[in-house]
């Protein structure tokens, strides 16, 4: 009987490598794949604010989130100073996640078009309020995302942020 349990403990042991093997290969991929991961700066010169005042600057940092999604935190200090944390965690499923600390939208969906291009609708209570593009160029250092919809105060918004991978 100690030879049998010997034996399924080997074998349980076997099968938990290739599993583990499996989920580090899958992150791996994953981080070979998707262009969005790793630290980005907004370019402030660069971007286009409609309507204004623009951020002093902004720094987002994209990680991995379970088998294929994105965990994001946003660090914004706005024209007056303050600083303002978004974030979320999300897969590209067209599922609704929560978007916690932005005053404009209290979910988002993601699509991934293609490896360097993202498509995001953010919504209140429901409704639409943006859409964004994002593309992460060819050289993989600039990801441009181009935002139109309306805000919470209900002025239209026509963005284009410029970010820089650091």
């Amino acid at each position: 009987m100690a030879i049998i349990q010997g034996r399924q403990a080997a074998s349980l042991a076997r099968g938990l490598l290739v599993v583990s093997l499996v989920l580090v290969s899958s992150a791996v991929v994953q981080a070979q794949t998707n262009s969005t991961l790793g630290t980005w700066t907004l370019n402030v010169a660069k971007s286009k604010f409609n309507p204004g005042p623009r951020p002093m600057s902004e720094t987002r940092v994209y990680e991995m989130f379970g088998a294929g999604g994105v965990k994001a935190t946003f660090t914004r200090i706005d024209a007056k100073g303050d600083t303002t944390t978004i974030t979320y965690s999300a897969n590209y499923d067209g599922t609704d996640y929560k978007f916690v600390g932005s005053p404009d939208a209290d979910t988002i969906t993601l699509k991934l078009l293609d490896p360097n291009t993202t498509e995001a609708t953010l919504k209140m209570v429901g409704k639409v309020m943006q859409t964004t593009k994002a593309v992460v160029s060819a050289d993989g250092k600039t990801r441009t995302l181009t935002t139109s919809g309306v805000n919470a105060k209900g002025q239209k918004v026509n963005n284009v942020l410029v970010f820089d991978r650091q």
